[in-house]
Formats: C-alpha cells, structure tokens, sequence
C-alpha cells in the first residue's frame, strides 16, 4: 500500500483558525495568542496537503515555542489541538533525556513511541469499522459452542453414488440465536480459545542506548507458541474475548501500520515539555555539556529525520514539534542557535490570576465544579456551588501560590480535593441531599489551612 503525501488530506482535519481557536475556548481560559498560533499551524498543515506532491514536500512545519509559567495551559492546548485534529500525539519532558554516552534514553525514542500511539489509534479505528461484522461472527461462533451443528438423519442424494447430506437443527439454533441476544444465556459456561501471553518485551542495548523491543515470539517459534489454550468463561465474557478476535482477523496489520506511519508523518505532533531545563545556562559556569548534548541530539529529530521502528522508517520531516518551559532560568536564546532556528513561532502566555480562575471553574465544559456534580450526583447528591463559593475558591488559590509554589490552575484542583473530601467519604449515605457549596462553606473547610503557611505548603 503505498500512499502519496499529497493524497493524505485525510489526515487533517479541515477547520478553518477561527473554529480551531472556538474549539480551544471550550476546554482553556484566555492564552489568545498560543491559541492563534496553534491554530495557524494546524491550518497551514490542511493547507499542505492540498498542494502537490513536489510543493509540499518542500514545505516544513512552523514549530512552536510556548514560554510560560506552570499550570497556565501550556500541555492543555497542545493535547486539545491533537484531540481535535485527531492526530497522533506524545507528550515527553525534554529533561528526561541525556547526550548519548549518558545514562538516558535514545532521542530516537520519541518517534518510535509516536509510532506506538499511532498503530493503536489507527487500530482502534480500523475495529470499530468492522464491529458490526465481528458482532455476527462472533455470534456464530458462539453459537457453534451451544449448539452444535450435529448431523441429524440423511438426507437421500439425487445421485445414488454421492454421500448423503445432513440438515442442521436450524429452529434450535435460531431459538438459542434470540436468547443470545436477550441475554438469557449470559451465565452459561462456554469454553472457548484465548490468546496466550506470547507478546515478550525485552531490552536490547544498542548503540544508541537502552531501547524496549517488541518481540512477536508466536510468529518466530510458531512450534512453540502457536496454539492457544482453551478456558471456561461465561457466555458475556466469551462474546467479547470472541468479537475482539473476530475484529482482529478482519483488520489487516500492514494497512494499519502503513496509515499509521503516514498519519504520524504528515499530522504527527510532538510536545516537548521543560524544555528550558535543557537549555545552556549563561552565567559564568560554562555551558552545560549533557544538557547541550540533550539539545544537539533533538536537533535532527527536528529539523527531519528518517527514524527506524519496528513498524518501517518514519520521517519526521513534517511532524510538528511544540516546546513548552517556564523559562524562569534560562532564555529561549541560551539554547544552541540550530535548534532556536526550528522553533520560528514563539509565543508567551500569561500568568492567571483571580478572575482567569473563576472561568476555569466554571467555563469551560469539563471545568472542576461540573466534574464534581457528575462524579457526586453518581451517589445521588445533588451538588451546586453558588457564585460567592466560586469566588472564595479562586481567590484561596491565588492566595496560596503566592505564599508556596505557583502552579498556577493546577492549584485549583488540590483545593477542591481537599474542600470536598468530607462529602465525597459521606456520599454513598447523603442520596437525595442536595448540598449548595457557599463562601462560608469554602471558608470554614479551606481558611485555616490556607492561612498556616507550613501546613499549606504540604497539604496544598
């Protein structure tokens, strides 16, 4: 199966920048200016892949700087973006890797695990096409289980000479068919094949470094490893274990891994998160050797590459790279100037305050406050926070990371933790209560540990 570059516009959504930045606004509060620029970026990809072959291959990815504080919204955007893009994504922390020769992890990595996320997502899509086909299959297979096909008396052939033919016990099956699917039959012990444990993993020392490599020992030793073992399950389980295998059987690998490659190729995205801590450090020490290793071997991982995986060569030629740090110590420009040179478009978010706060309480779709009301209103209890409560919290947390560590939103959700422990214990026993959360409610929970610096520093 062999795809042009130019035939991949599949692969990227067609949203305009204004419905892309829409779509953010949904799950992030402010940061207008990261939002536009990833926006641009994906754009520019939908844009890519409408020109031709030769054109396009000459066009690179504007790569991302995003400088900003912790828990502004920095990794909330890039995973959103690759949500809505429905592109393969990874987030790894820069820090986490070392110049080879060092004890760390081969840079190469990244792509290989890329590569991992995109075989799954591609996979999964590729079984939820054929679900309704290894539904019935599995079902007939099951069925063969309960009852069997026996012969029943012999038919007589029209030629004398020609074996007789037996009819299958078709009203049985079918009666057996329906209560398969009424349930009926659930309990019911089948014994059926499940796949034993024949997926090894094993560390290989390379060159490069310490990699983890997939072994698919049944197809090397089919001898050994190539029967399944056979084990008692209730209908309901084995209906699944088969519809999976069913499924399985259905979707070919090879097109799976070849979409895969492409999809990661040409809407792959990659987010570098600290990467100010690999950045030299100015400052009279001399630079830093392992941390500008650290940055050279990034350097053709992202400039563009061709990285050998288990699935084939990949090349990173047009994956888009996000890199993401504080920037509190070190300067975008203490990084070498080769890699400053790949990430054009840099962008500053800003530090949240009180009223960025109360939004993220309460704006977004996924926002804490309706988080908790669905994960109490479980138990039955009707849970509500007024507007006065909502306000006392953000203004708790701003409190906080003023006086401990600024983690900026992230702060939010510790306070919630812990200002709803109580009822969350209480829940099973409080259904059909309906608790209002108000600012005195958030002060008698939250005041006094707020107001104790040292408890405060561990507890929140």
């Amino acid at each position: 199966m062999t795809v042009e570059p130019a035939q991949n516009a599949q692969f990227v959504e067609n949203l305009t920048p204004r419905e892309i930045v829409a779509a953010l606004d949904r799950h992030v509060v402010g940061q207008k200016d990261a939002k536009r620029a990833v926006a641009i970026a994906m754009r520019n990809r939908w844009r890519r892949q409408q020109l031709d072959p030769e054109t396009a291959e000459d066009i690179a990815p504007k790569n991302i700087l995003m400088m900003g504080p912790t828990g502004v919204g920095k990794t909330e955007i890039a995973r959103r973006l690759a949500k809505l893009a429905r592109a393969p994504f990874l987030k790894i922390e820069a820090s986490k890797f070392t110049e080879v020769g060092y004890v760390g992890r081969d840079v190469e990595s990244i792509v290989r695990d890329l590569m991992e996320l995109a075989v799954a997502m591609v996979g999964e899509e590729k079984r939820a096409a054929v679900e309704a086909d290894a539904a019935s299959r599995a079902d007939e297979r099951l069925l063969q289980l309960l009852v069997p096909q026996a012969p029943q008396a012999p038919q007589p052939a029209a030629d004398p000479d020609a074996p007789a033919t037996y009819s299958a016990p078709t009203e049985t099956r079918e009666r057996f068919r329906q209560w398969l699917e009424e349930g009926r039959l659930d309990h019911r012990m089948v014994e059926i094949e499940v796949d034993d444990a024949s997926q090894q993993q094993f560390e290989m020392f390379t060159p490069q470094g310490v990699e983890a490599v997939g072994i698919n020992l049944k197809e090397m030793l089919p001898g050994l490893f190539g029967k399944r073992k056979r084990q008692m399950v209730e209908v309901s389980e084995a209906r699944e274990i088969l519809r999976r295998q069913e499924a399985e059987a259905l979707v070919d690998r090879q097109e799976v891994a070849e979409e895969a490659r492409l999809r990661v190729e040409q809407a792959g995205i990659v987010f570098l998160d600290e990467i100010d801590k690999v950045a030299g450090r100015n400052g009279g020490h001399g630079p830093d050797i392992s941390r500008e290793g650290v940055q050279r071997d990034l350097l053709p991982i992202v400039e563009g590459t061709t990285v050998t995986t288990k699935y084939g060569p990949v090349k990173t030629d047009h994956v888009l790279f996000i890199g993401a740090g504080a920037f509190h110590v070190a300067k975008p420009s203490d990084m070498i100037p080769e890699l400053q040179g790949r990430f054009p478009i840099r962008v500053e978010l800003s530090a949240l305050g009180e009223a960025e706060f109360v939004r993220i309480l309460t704006e977004p779709d996924s926002a804490l406050t309706t988080q908790y009301r669905a994960l109490l209103g479980a138990e039955g209890l009707d849970l509500s926070f007024r507007d006065d409560a909502v306000k006392e919290i953000a203004r708790l947390a701003v409190q906080v990371n003023s006086q401990t560590e600024n983690i900026g939103a992230r702060r939010l959700a510790t306070l919630m933790e812990r200002l709803l422990e109580e009822v969350s214990f209480e829940a099973p026993d409080m259904e059909g209560v309906a608790l209002e959360v108000d600012a005195a409610y958030v002060t008698r929970a939250l005041a006094e540990i707020v107001e104790d610096r040292d408890l405060s520093r561990y507890v929140l």
